[in-house]
């Protein structure tokens, strides 16, 4: 069977899956909508978490980043699993003792401010927009090369899916589909990882094989990785980082707390009955988490030594272009990877001189998508590995959106608006704002910016420097009243995105082509997508300038701050 066919298929079949859960789990009440009724089991929520979490960021781009940039790439891998550790320690806990829906509704309550929690939704939309916005890079992506349909079209039908499961089932429907999509993604990321790696190291477990010597070799898979491209004038793989020792340890800051402020995450461990019950989520979570993550290395490395090796055969000329191989012919189609004949021989020059290198694009999103087609696995594995891009796109997709329309329908028009509105209204106007959230990044999606990672990186900068600290505070701090919250998550998000539009532009904002090339204007050789730990440090700063200056929280917030830490020792007596 032709791939395409067989890919038909198998993509067919997950579909399928998805909306058969979304019929028998179809939300009929708000709590269902917004938290799934509050009665996940800690370890389905756990795995549902986990797939909300790895978006097409961790699935398609991550793997696509370490493969380029070796060493570098492993802020990554640090900040985004080092930020589960602060969400399971710090917040996760204390969120779900407080009982309430969203983000933005335990900001107004705990800084007793309508305005409070209108900001919180502002920089909660601003933050899952952008977000949302790789997430539709890597649906379209999926589609375009593996079902060869246009990237719009592809667009347009993952978003009809993600309206079927989301509109109807609100955060009960998500979460099992999530629970499904976890399952599908981490087969379609192990199941080519254990072929690649048998084939080129004899181990078949992934992140032993990644230190392995090469099958009937005694040359390490790292040290002929190294070998290869030094030679062709990259930088060293396993030593050499281009970000420099300030902008590496800023980058993991701000990708860990900003892990721990996205609403979409922290919406998840509302979804649990009971305290202990969040903490058990977030440790199952890691653990679903790390399969893939300590997986990621092995497959950047393998990835990144195959099409070298594929383009430029060890020990003899470089590859004619009329005689490419299959994949390459494929991978064209989409202008996600481009060749020009600089020189007029014919040949492919893949090197680092960009005055003779003539990959002028080689799209570090398709990696992933492409490794098991350039490692000639069969087309059963390829169909996985499309099903599974697509399953991490569309389960954070999902989960984003819902956030997005919680904020607008339950934040805004219930806690703002129109307060006295029935519970089936607000369920209409959930499913309305749902819907428009889908319009809007679908819109979006149909002008992508250049890369996945770097667009999600930024959207960690912006929930780091806006909502993280807010929460911190709220939990952590008596003394922090509504005007320093208000003032600080305003001066946050405010001089992050002054500082990325400033150096990137509007349209450059996803772009990490030059990650870790020092820039003259740069603060302190930041990078404008680590900069969101810096605007955490302006966030906290002006909140307790603020809040020093003006009158304490009321008693009775006081008394809600101490209640919130207090060890839940009557949880499973009350349930909160």
């Amino acid at each position: 069977m032709d791939l395409q066919t067989l890919t038909f298929i198998v993509v067919g079949i997950t579909f399928a899956i998805y909306i058969g859960i979304a019929f028998w789990a179809r939300a009929s009440t708000t709590s269902e909508f917004y938290v799934a009724g509050g009665g996940i089991h800690p370890v389905a929520n756990g795995m549902a978490t986990a797939a909300d979490w790895m978006s097409a960021a961790s699935f398609i781009s991550m793997a696509g980043l370490i493969a380029f940039f070796g060493y570098g790439g492993a802020v990554f891998l640090m900040g985004w699993t080092g930020g589960y550790v602060l969400l399971a320690m710090l917040l996760a806990p204390y969120l779900r003792k407080h009982g309430k829906f969203t983000v933005p509704e335990f900001i107004g309550d705990r800084y007793y401010s309508k305005a409070a929690r209108v900001v919180a939704v502002v920089c909660l939309i601003v933050a899952s927009v952008t977000y949302v916005i790789g997430q539709m890079k890597g649906i379209g992506v999926a589609f375009s090369r593996f079902l060869e349909v246009s990237y719009e079209m592809g667009l347009i039908v993952g978003m009809g899916i993600v309206f079927i499961y989301a509109v109807m089932g609100g955060m009960k429907g998500i979460t099992y589909t999530q629970i499904a999509q976890y399952c599908i993604l981490i087969c379609a990321y192990t199941i080519p990882a254990i072929f690649i790696s048998l084939n080129l190291t004899g181990n078949p477990i992934p992140q032993l094989g990644l230190g392995s010597m090469m099958s009937g070799t005694d040359t390490y898979l790292l040290d002929r990785l190294d070998q290869v491209v030094t030679e062709l004038g990259f930088a060293e793989y396993t030593t050499t980082s281009r970000l420099g020792t300030l902008n590496t340890f800023v980058y993991t800051l701000s990708l860990m707390i900003g892990t721990a402020g996205l609403p979409h995450v922290i919406i998840r461990f509302f979804t649990v009955a009971k305290v202990s019950d969040a903490r058990a989520s977030a440790g199952w979570a890691l653990v679903f988490i790390t399969i893939l993550y300590t997986t990621a290395p092995a497959v950047a490395a393998m990835a990144r030594l195959n099409l070298h090796d594929t383009i430029q055969p060890a020990g003899g000329q470089n590859l004619v272009y009329d005689e490419r191989p299959s994949w390459f012919r494929n991978w064209e189609k989409t202008g996600l990877l481009k060749f020009e004949d600089k020189n007029g021989d014919g040949r492919i020059t893949y090197n680092a001189d960009k005055a003779t290198n003539e990959m002028v694009k080689v799209d570090r999103d398709i990696m992933v998508l492409a490794n098991p087609e350039i490692a000639k696995l069969p087309n059963w594995v390829i169909a996985l590995v499309a099903a599974g891009g697509l399953a991490a796109a569309l389960s954070t997709a999902a989960g984003l959106l819902l956030a997005i329309a919680s904020a607008i329908s339950h934040d805004l028009l219930k806690g703002i608006f129109r307060p006295d509105i029935t519970e089936k209204q607000e369920l209409t106007a959930s499913r309305v704002a749902m819907a428009g959230a889908i319009g809007l990044a679908g819109y979006l999606g149909f002008n992508p910016p250049d890369f996945a990672a770097g667009t999600v990186a930024l959207a960690f900068g912006l929930a780091a420097s806006s909502i993280f600290p807010a929460l911190m505070m709220g939990i952590f701090s008596k003394r922090i009243n509504k005007e320093g919250a208000i003032a600080g998550m305003i001066a946050g998000l405010t001089i992050t995105l002054l500082y990325v539009f400033q150096h990137k532009g509007i349209m450059f904002i996803a772009s990490t082509s030059y990650m870790g090339d020092m820039k003259p204007n740069w603060f302190m050789g930041i990078e404008p997508n680590a900069f969101g730990a810096v605007g955490a440090v302006f966030n906290f700063a002006v909140a307790y300038v603020v809040s020093m200056m003006t009158a304490e929280p009321p008693e009775h917030i006081q008394h809600m701050v101490e209640d919130i830490r207090v060890p839940a020792v009557a949880d499973s007596a009350t349930g909160h």
